[in-house]
C-alpha cells in the first residue's frame, strides 16, 4: 500500500492534540498505536470506517473513533471513511439500504411520493426504521468484510510487486566483487 501517500494526507497527531475542541480526547489521540500505517491497521480502519458509514445514526465519526480504538485500527482513516455518507450521498445510500432491508424482510418497500417532505418521512418512520436498520446492518457488515479483504489483497500485491522490482534491480546492477 502506498504508505507515503497515506502519510502525506494524514494529519499529525500533535496538531490534533493542540486543538481546543479535541483536548478532552488528547490522551486517545496521542496514542501512537492509532496512527500506525500497517497492513492490519489500515485494513481494520477500512472495516471500522465503512461499517460506521453505513449506519443511519448520528455521531458516526465518534462511533468510528471508538471502533478504531477497540480494533487497533488507524484512527484518521476510520474517521475519514465515514464521510462516504456525506450530505450528498447519504439519501442514495440509505435508500439503497432501505430497499435491501425490504427485500431481506420480504416486505413491500414504500414508494416515495412525488413531493417528498419531512412530514411524510415522520409519518412513515415507524414502518421505515426497522427495515432501514436491517438493510444498513447487512450492508455495513458486507462492506466492512469486503473492505478489509480488498485492502489486505492490495497491500499484499503491492509488497509482492516491490519485492519483484527489488529482485530485478539487484539482477540488473553488477556486483562489485563479481569478476567479469
Amino acid at each position: 500500500m502506498p504508505r507515503r501517500l497515506l502519510q502525506r494526507y494524514m494529519p499529525h497527531p500533535e496538531t490534533l492534540r493542540r486543538q481546543r475542541s479535541l483536548r478532552f480526547m488528547s490522551h486517545l489521540i496521542g496514542n501512537p498505536a492509532l496512527w500506525v500505517l500497517s497492513r492490519r491497521s489500515v485494513a481494520n480502519a477500512f472495516s471500522v470506517g465503512l461499517f460506521s458509514a453505513m449506519l443511519p445514526i448520528p455521531f458516526q465519526m465518534a462511533v468510528a473513533a471508538l471502533g478504531a480504538w477497540l480494533a487497533r485500527a488507524n484512527l484518521p482513516l476510520s474517521v475519514g471513511l465515514v464521510w462516504i455518507t456525506n450530505p450528498l450521498t447519504m439519501p442514495l445510500i440509505f435508500y439503497g439500504n432501505y430497499r435491501l432491508g425490504a427485500w431481506l424482510m420480504n416486505t413491500p418497500a414504500r414508494e416515495v411520493p412525488d413531493r417528498l417532505s419531512t412530514r411524510w418521512i415522520a409519518e412513515q418512520m415507524a414502518d421505515i426504521l426497522p427495515v432501514l436498520a436491517v438493510g444498513s446492518v447487512v450492508t455495513a457488515i458486507a462492506l466492512a468484510l469486503l473492505g478489509n479483504l480488498v485492502i489486505r489483497l492490495i497491500w499484499r500485491w503491492q509488497v509482492s510487486r516491490s519485492w519483484k522490482a527489488r529482485r530485478r534491480r539487484r539482477r540488473e546492477t553488477p556486483c562489485e566483487d563479481d569478476p567479469l
